[in-house]
This record gives C-alpha cells, structure tokens and sequence, in this order.
C-alpha cells in the first residue's frame, strides 16, 4: 500500500479527520481519537494502527511487523507494518477498519451521535 492508498482508503471511512503531524506523518482520527497512522521507516511508508491483545501477540512478532513505538511502549496495543509485503494491501485495510471500530466502540454514546458513528 502506498501513503497516497492509504490516505484515500483512510479519508472513506465516517467522520474521519486528517493532520499532518509528528514529523510529517499522515495522522487519521475519529472524532478527537487516533487510530490510523503513516509514517516513515527508512525509505518506504509505516502504518501504525490500534489491534485486539490477540492480534498483538500474534502479529506483532511476525517480520516486517512490530509494536508500534511510542504507543506499543506505553502498554497500548497498537502495531506498526514497516515492510512492504508483511500485510497484503487487503488485510493492511482490514486492520485500519477494526482500529477504526475499537476506537469508535470505545467513546461515548454522546460523542457516538454526535459524529454519527
């Protein structure tokens, strides 16, 4: 996946916002709630994103693949795809949906109707 695929794929899903931040990172939030990041890891693009606790111990020792730094290193569950090829573009857009859904699942039912999610 390319930063310019998953900008677009990002900016398809409900109520979505976009910064670029933290050293020119494509930063994707939810309301006020991270849950898609793309930075850089050497030359090519890294996709950080927010996992189950299983998803992060199964996938998160897998090459290519690690837990994200700074988030992974505070006890949050998030990953990050550094290796082109370590998802498929299909499971790599599989992954952002369910960040999206864990981030969503946990706000409030107000911040919920709100932004219409």
């Amino acid at each position: 996946m390319t930063r310019d695929d998953f900008n677009t794929f990002c900016a398809t899903l409900k109520a979505t916002s976009h910064v670029v931040q933290w050293g020119n990172a494509d930063v994707w939030k939810v309301g006020p709630k991270l849950f898609a990041v793309c930075g850089w890891h050497n030359d090519g693009p890294a996709f950080t994103f927010k996992v189950s606790p299983i998803a992060f111990e199964v996938l998160g020792s897998e090459p290519g693949i690690r837990p994200a730094p700074y988030l992974a290193s505070r006890g949050m569950k998030w990953l990050q795809v550094y290796e082109d090829g370590a998802l498929s573009d299909d499971s790599l857009r599989e992954h952002i949906v369910m960040s999206y859904d864990m981030v969503v699942a946990g706000m409030t039912k107000k911040m919920r109707a709100e932004l219409g999610v």
